[in-house]
């Protein structure tokens, strides 16, 4: 039995693993660098070891990391997501050192993180998947044929990729020979290898995931769906579960062909398999990510299923302890990225000292977060500071409760994409659910808004301002 786990991670979801840890009796161990030493995670979990004074670097220290897993005595390791979350090479060393790794094997973690081997083992069991290039390209000319023979627009993507980096849509042949360099640079910058390949692009298509379940019996399930069609440059902003955009025939096939995906990998552990859905409405495998998800939340919140803790049990050896069919789902989920940004200057990162911070409420509003007052957002990790889930019976109540919930929510010191968010809830083509990944792109009056500022603080800034006034 598992009885003590490391979190390989920071932030909100190392905040998650260590709460799911707690109410399963299992004692937890945080990591931090000098940028986190007064974070949230290490004050939650039961023992903190320090990684060094590099902010990024202690993270992606895979021997090291395991080092202090098995010096402090923990018997599981789990890695959340983003940093080492999709790397074999830390999968591989727990194995070695005798450390349950909570995720699938290396072997599977490095076929599915290669999105060329990815796409022929789904293309092998029959999933559908977008036409494009057999394999890696070997030149710009390779490049050139093939998008001439499927047609443009096409997408340049790094093999290696992942989280909505290395890729790079082209509209006609001049763009594809300008973007060529910039995609085999980022990949060799961002993931360590040089390799591409071409995919037809689906315009506009609506980004649906599904969330997938399987132990090492041999057993697999589906845990219903995402929508992930709200984003901005291929990140993720607004999830939500299930979709309200496609039916239940189309619900229960792409459900179908998630699980086939696991039992053609030998997959094993929580997992999404991500599909475009195109306007003909046909499904296209996209990618397969090996970790837990950020948006997990909304799923939990329409199945009352804890994926962490899932997790966790399969690692163990445990059979899953639910059925296909005794999986349902009721009502609707909806997750919000609350991310340190300036949406109306370009969605420029905005780190400092969070100086207020009141956290929503109410009936079915959740809060995953590892900011506090006080808190200060470091500049040298991802932007997101909490997520906010709501969930509701209808789609017009999650609707109105994600925009109740937003207003109720408040952070002082930095900005943040909450009120962007009430812009986009209030867009008839969203409460009517009528998006695409091109809703952000092609709504860029929705960063227009006021921005609302408290009496307390209104005062305070022209008391400031007189003072300036009259000591010049």
């Amino acid at each position: 039995m598992i009885r003590k786990i490391l979190v390989a991670n920071r932030g909100e979801i190392a905040v998650r693993i260590v709460r799911a840890c707690s109410e399963m009796g299992i004692k937890s161990v945080a990591i931090y660098t000098d940028a986190d030493r007064h974070a949230l995670h290490v004050k939650k979990a039961d023992e903190a070891y320090h990684l060094g004074s590099e902010p990024v670097a202690g993270y992606l220290n895979a021997h090291n990391i395991v080092n202090v897993a098995v010096t402090s005595g923990c018997d599981a390791l789990h890695p959340g997501y983003g940093f080492l979350s999709e790397n074999p090479e830390i999968a591989e060393i727990c194995a070695r050192r005798g450390v349950k790794f909570i995720g699938p094997s290396a072997d599977v973690i490095a076929q599915m993180g290669d999105k060329i081997q990815a796409r022929n083992a789904m293309i092998a069991a029959g999933i559908p998947c977008v036409p494009g290039s057999d394999g890696n390209l070997a030149d710009v000319e390779e490049a050139r044929d093939l998008a001439n023979k499927i047609g443009y627009p096409v997408m340049l993507k790094a093999t290696n990729g992942g989280g909505g980096r290395g890729i790079r849509r082209c509209d006609n042949e001049k763009e594809l020979l300008a973007n060529y360099d910039r995609v085999i640079s980022e990949a060799s910058k961002a993931f360590g290898k040089p390799e591409v390949f071409l995919e037809k692009c689906v315009v506009n298509p609506r980004h649906i995931e599904v969330q997938v379940l399987a132990d090492s019996h041999g057993n697999a399930i589906h845990l219903f769906e995402r929508d992930c069609s709200i984003q901005r440059r291929n990140q993720k902003l607004i999830e939500i579960a299930p979709s309200p955009q496609i039916t239940q025939e189309q619900r229960d096939y792409i459900g179908g062909l998630a699980v086939k995906a696991c039992h053609a990998v030998g997959y094993e552990n929580a997992g999404t398999v991500e599909f475009l859905l195109d306007q003909d409405n046909n499904f296209f495998f996209m990618e397969m990510n090996t970790r837990i998800q950020v948006e997990h939340t909304v799923t939990e919140s329409i199945t009352g299923i804890d994926l962490v803790q899932e997790q966790i049990r399969i690692a163990d050896g445990m059979e899953l302890r639910y059925k296909q069919e005794e999986v349902g789902f009721r009502g609707f989920a909806m997750e919000f990225r609350i991310n340190a940004e300036d949406p109306k200057n370009g969605f420029m990162p905005c780190f400092g000292k969070i100086t207020r911070y009141y956290a929503p409420g109410g009936p079915g509003v959740r809060i995953d977060a590892a900011m506090f007052s006080g808190y200060v957002v470091p500049p040298y990790f991802d932007s997101m500071c909490a997520k906010l889930t709501v969930w509701a019976l209808t789609w017009e109540e999650v609707v109105e409760r994600g925009r109740r919930a937003l207003n109720d929510m408040l952070v002082y010191g930095v900005k943040t994409t909450i009120p962007y968010y009430q812009e986009i809830l209030k867009h008839p083509d969203f409460r009517n659910a009528d998006f695409n990944t091109g809703f952000v792109e092609s709504h860029p009056e929705l960063v227009n808004y006021v921005v609302k500022v408290p009496p307390e603080l209104r005062a305070a800034a022209i008391a400031a301002a007189i003072a300036a006034h009259e000591g010049i």
